[in-house]
């Protein structure tokens, strides 16, 4: 399905749909829209009992003059915002994607005051609900399958198609997110997620990979102990955007191509969605093909720390104490606390090689984060209070939410290991606190840190505005806005 603007409708068949504003001369604006009359269209409104409401849909019977096949009416709200807009797009894509309709005109001729980035975001939010991961549904009935092929944007102001321009780039990011999350864990592993990311260097991306020999030699006891009971060897991806002579911003991700809990198995009910324990690279992936894809005026360095968790007669063991890249060792009581464990040895290989003043990392890591959010927000820990503002901000502007949460000294004795410098687990309460602050132990003074845990957030089970069920693409367009925002300029 693609997008294109035009300033009339098609000729050939489509379905019509009209977004409107919440609140009076609604009805008149749809009439003359239709070129119908006024009192059929109010009887229609009034019968669907139709607001205007922000992505709320009706469809009306009346005459139309056009080559529309039938008429839908979406709500953009009261002051048809960037948001609204969006929501209006997802709604109509949720409605006709399976409809056995190929096109559909979304024309704002009674809409009002709709600006240049709230009409791109229709588009936006009518591409990010179309996605879909039907490769391995080889029985799929005819009418189950999508059937829309194009959606036209029909009298956009000006500076629509930039603004759209921009948006198009960050949607094929968060599309390569969702299918690296949703394939499953015998075709994404450590090597083949590199394979994918390969295409990002026909972007300008420049790809490095470490393998199990170069990051033993560089120390990475701790990554290197969670992949030991695997027979697929792990990774260090490392990708670099240089899109402005500037001072680098790190964005890490953790990528358990497979979490089984190594040998603290977890419960077999569930243990598919472990695919997804990746979500956190993906994310990175999809945010450094955004950025390219748009060549953004900025220096980025995505990593991933890529291993499975699997348990064998090589997996290491609860007891275990591992020597981390910093030098610091750490007594692994419990094998499925391991995304943390990957996370401290990519954050130093990143600030001995590269020396970032900023680095944000994202993470599926606790299931404490989605007891305490649900999953209506990322986790926000930070040790730097403008940071977290910046990527506050960037969460509510881009659609991807973040929520504050606390970290203090009285955590970090719940680290305290008899043995070694630490322990990778706290008590069970507080639970994505004290994983916040075991990463914390590796970031160096004077580099402003955010760590993210967006475990309730990269898979849905129930489809959502942007999303059906599945994977959501969480944490691209929000590492796209925050390096938009606060990197380029």
């Amino acid at each position: 399905m693609h997008v294109r603007f035009s300033a009339v409708r098609p000729e050939a068949p489509y379905v019509l749909a009209l977004p409107v504003n919440e609140g009076p001369n609604a009805a008149e604006r749809i009439a003359a829209a239709l070129a119908a009359p006024r009192a059929l269209v109010d009887r229609a409104i009034a019968a669907a009992r139709f607001e205007g409401d922000a992505g709320a849909i009706t469809e009306l019977f009346v005459p139309s003059e056009s080559a529309a096949e039938h008429v839908l009416l979406v709500g953009i709200g009261k002051d048809a915002t960037a948001e609204n807009c969006e929501k209006a797009g997802a709604a109509l894509v949720a409605r006709m994607l399976t409809s056995g309709a190929t096109r559909l005109a979304i024309d704002l001729a009674a809409a009002n005051a709709v600006s240049a980035e709230a009409a791109a975001r229709i588009g936006a939010g009518a591409m990010l609900r179309a996605w879909r991961h039907d490769v391995y549904r080889t029985k799929l009935p005819a009418k189950s399958r999508p059937s829309l092929e194009e959606i036209v944007l029909v009298g956009a102001p000006d500076g629509a198609i930039a603004a759209w321009a921009r948006h198009e780039a960050v949607i094929a990011g968060v599309g390569f997110a969702r299918t690296l999350v949703a394939e499953p864990a015998n075709i994404i592993y450590p090597e083949s997620f590199v394979e994918r990311c390969q295409a990002l260097a026909s972007l300008g991306v420049v790809i490095e990979v470490l393998d199990e020999t170069a990051m033993r030699a560089a120390g990475m006891g701790a990554l290197l102990g969670v992949s030991q009971g695997s027979a697929r060897p792990p990774r260090l991806l490392v990708m670099r955007w240089k899109g402005a002579d500037r001072e680098p911003v790190a964005l890490v991700g953790k990528g358990v191509t497979f979490d089984s809990g190594g040998i603290s198995i977890k419960p077999a009910a569930g243990m598919e969605d472990m695919k997804w324990d990746m979500g956190g690279a993906a994310a990175v992936a999809g945010a450094m093909m955004a950025l390219a894809s748009r060549k953004a005026k900025a220096h980025v360095i995505g990593l991933c720390g890529l291993v499975e968790n699997m348990p064998s007669g090589t997996a290491q063991r609860p007891g275990d104490v591992v020597t981390t890249m910093s030098g610091q060792t750490v007594e692994v009581i419990n094998t499925d606390a391991e995304g943390r464990l990957v996370l401290c040895d990519v954050l130093t290989w990143v600030q001995r090689n590269e020396k970032p003043k900023t680095i944000i990392d994202l993470a599926t890591l606790t299931g404490a984060i989605i007891i305490t959010l649900g999953h209506e927000y990322g986790g926000l820990f930070s040790n730097d209070e403008g940071l977290a503002n910046q990527l506050l901000a960037a969460g509510t502007a881009s659609g991807d939410p973040l929520w504050r949460m606390p970290m203090g000294p009285a955590y970090d004795k719940q680290l305290e290991s008899p043995i070694a410098d630490m322990k990778n687990v706290g008590p069970r309460e507080g639970g994505s606190i004290t994983a916040a602050q075991f990463i914390k132990r590796f970031v160096d003074d004077g580099v402003r840190w955010a760590h993210l845990d967006i475990a309730g957030m990269v898979w849905a089970s129930k489809p959502g505005t942007l999303w059906d069920k599945g994977a959501t693409g969480y944490g691209v367009r929000l590492l796209d806005r925050f390096v938009a925002d606060n990197f380029e300029g």
